[in-house]
């Protein structure tokens, strides 16, 4: 027998989250491989652009990157001139990656092109379904988070291994 019910399993809910977001993901990968950068690059320029001079564990942890990863993208962005790593004056072992003058142009430019092209894919919502599409998957979210035990560290380590370049971009990775 046919259920008449109007309620959305949690199954066939989880199914469509998973498909939307993967359709979506590539799209916003696609905005940023056609602004001529590798993801991996595209996400630490826009930390930096976001958050300032940043370590390179701290880069790692805004875009949920392994370190050589991370590594291999700043000796990218450095040969292109679009960062410099700097020693601190509190930890010789520490180097500091900043954004040079033409690393900031490049990347604002960019992140406005990206921004641009998330805003014409999420235009098919209005104000109203935009807010409560980002409530419930915040609500989820956090959920989830609090289930794996460690609320957005637990997001952090267990979350996707690319980054949700959508959203909230400059710290894309906090549930809350």
């Amino acid at each position: 027998m046919k259920k008449t019910s109007r309620q959305i399993a949690a199954v066939r809910l989880w199914w469509v989250m998973a498909r939307s977001h993967h359709a979506l993901r590539l799209l916003a990968e696609q905005s940023i491989t056609n602004a001529g950068l590798c993801l991996t690059d595209f996400a630490a320029l826009e930390a930096l652009l976001h958050k300032g001079p940043l370590t390179i564990s701290e880069i790692q942890d805004k875009v949920l990157l392994a370190s050589g990863s991370m590594t291999a993208a700043i000796d990218r962005l450095e040969k292109r001139g679009l960062v410099v790593r700097k020693s601190t004056s509190t930890d010789r072992r520490a180097r500091i990656v900043q954004l040079t003058g033409e690393g900031r142009r490049v990347a604002a430019a960019y992140f406005e092109k990206h921004a641009r092209d998330l805003e014409d894919l999420m235009s098919v919502l209005t104000e109203k379904e935009k807010r409560q599409v980002y409530t419930s998957l915040k609500k989820l979210g956090l959920l989830a988070a609090q289930k794996l035990g460690g609320g957005r560290r637990a997001v952090q380590e267990y979350g996707p291994s690319t980054p949700s370049i959508g959203g909230r971009i400059h710290n894309r990775h906090e549930i809350a």
